[in-house]
């Protein structure tokens, strides 16, 4: 059973992690609102198929929390047409799927601690331009809060429901 302050149990047997010595990569998320409340959400590109998620990424050497939030939203989305609201309360940690953290990352890591963000979208749609940098979605829409968990895989699941509660002032 997952913890409520670790991170996100991946299964309910033997925990694969229990002796694992690896760290959380340390990142960001952003769950952009656009004027609606609605959020804005990707299909990675690197995924065949249905793999949606919310602008993520890691922070790097050197970079605030903060600063890494605004450089993934430029590189994610295309675009810094945004206002901060709000940081969450806590990192958020959760652990990947075994065979998964085995293989990105070269095996560093086990799963990610992320700090989110809530940005209000200032701009127009025809602001975001994935293609801006190295793309990570193929497409992208708004979606309500609601439907937000259910576009998620898994082992995200859990992560995006704790930061929903957190944000949910900000959704329509």
């Amino acid at each position: 059973m997952p913890s409520r302050t670790g991170p996100v149990a991946i299964t309910d047997s033997v925990d694969p992690y229990r002796d694992d010595p690896r760290p959380y990569r340390r990142c960001v998320g952003l769950m952009l609102f656009n004027g609606d409340g609605s959020v804005f959400v990707g299909n990675r590109i690197d995924v065949p198929g249905d793999h949606w998620q919310m602008p993520q990424g890691g922070i790097d050497p050197g970079e605030s929390p903060e600063q890494a939030a605004w450089r993934e939203l430029r590189e994610e989305v295309g675009t810094d047409r945004a206002e901060i609201l709000a940081e969450s309360k806590t990192w958020y940690p959760y652990d990947l799927p075994v065979g998964l953290s085995r293989r990105i990352w070269k095996g560093k890591y086990r799963g990610q601690t992320q700090r989110w963000f809530a940005f209000r979208f200032l701009g127009q749609d025809g602001d975001i331009d994935l293609t801006h940098h190295k793309p990570e979605f193929s497409e992208w829409r708004w979606v309500p809060l609601a439907e937000l968990p259910d576009l998620i895989v898994p082992f995200k699941r859990p992560i995006y429901e704790r930061v929903i509660r957190e944000f949910s002032k900000f959704g329509g």
